[in-house]
């Protein structure tokens, strides 16, 4: 690999130790301010997962900001591309067509109630006020402005330069799927697959922008459907939904790969 390549995966390194490190200082610090309730009961609360993905975004725009230095926003791909108007809005229904997609696979396939995301959804069942908001926030539009800056606007950028388009994205993307590890695996699998779609959108508009705005409103949408509308199980509906929501990211998919940038003005 060359200099360039070792230097993405170094930097990707730090960006994980960076976040163990803000991790642990979070769970320290809302130990301070609950010493007396149980340290599972802590860890599996909303507080707790507002801290750690407080910590994770962190972590990587610092790690971000101290290794890469980017000089100006062309360095993470941050200028405008030709994402505007039905183009973005085809580009954002897409991630939210796949995500409920996959989301119904897991109750299809036995995994829903395996891995993190049994947490996440017991939490944000029944948030409301506060809580609900500081969820949005912080789920929605932190982690997902500063895990599109990292993966997509800094690894996904140096790697498919190095490596061409198709490599670049499906490294960043299993990368992206290694943060989210879980015992159980389900989260690393959907991440994967979201991380792959949300490179091609970087890749066909060649800006980050897109991204981000379709990462943030997935996960703000996540979150008010688990917080106020539940979740689904029932394998039948599920199953119509997924079908449902495939057959969408298809003709999502397809429409894009039509698409083309507008004409430049004279």
């Amino acid at each position: 690999m060359t200099r360039e390549v070792w230097r993405v995966f170094a930097t990707y390194v730090a960006a994980v130790a960076s976040i163990f490190v803000a991790s642990s200082m979070a769970i320290v610090t809302l130990k301070s301010m609950f010493p007396e309730t149980p340290d599972q009961a802590l860890l599996a609360s909303l507080s707790a997962l507002i801290a750690g993905s407080l910590a994770s975004s962190f972590a990587l725009i610092v790690t971000l900001l101290a290794v890469v230095q980017p000089e100006a926003p062309a360095a993470l791909r941050l200028a405008p591309g030709w994402e505007t108007g039905r183009a973005l809005a085809m580009m954002v229904l897409g991630m939210l067509a796949l995500g409920q997609m996959l989301d119904s696979l897991t109750w299809l396939l036995g995994l829903a109630q395996r891995g993190s995301m049994v947490i996440v959804r017991r939490v944000l069942e029944g948030a409301v006020g506060p809580d609900l908001f500081a969820a949005v926030v912080v789920f929605g539009v932190i982690a997902g402005v500063a895990e599109e800056l990292f993966f997509r606007g800094y690894m996904q950028t140096r790697l498919v330069q190095a490596w061409g388009a198709p490599r670049g994205v499906a490294a960043t993307a299993a990368c992206f799927g290694v943060l989210h590890v879980d015992i159980a695996g389900v989260h690393i699998v959907l991440a994967f697959a979201m991380g792959v779609y949300l490179g091609l959108v970087v890749e066909r508009t060649g800006s980050v922008l897109p991204a981000i705005v379709c990462h943030v409103v997935n996960n703000v949408v996540y979150t008010l459907q688990t917080a106020l509308g539940g979740t689904v199980e029932d394998r039948a509906t599920n199953g119509v939904i997924a079908a449902a929501c495939a057959l969408l990211f298809a003709l999502c998919l397809a429409w894009l790969r039509r698409a083309a940038p507008p004409p430049a003005r004279a």
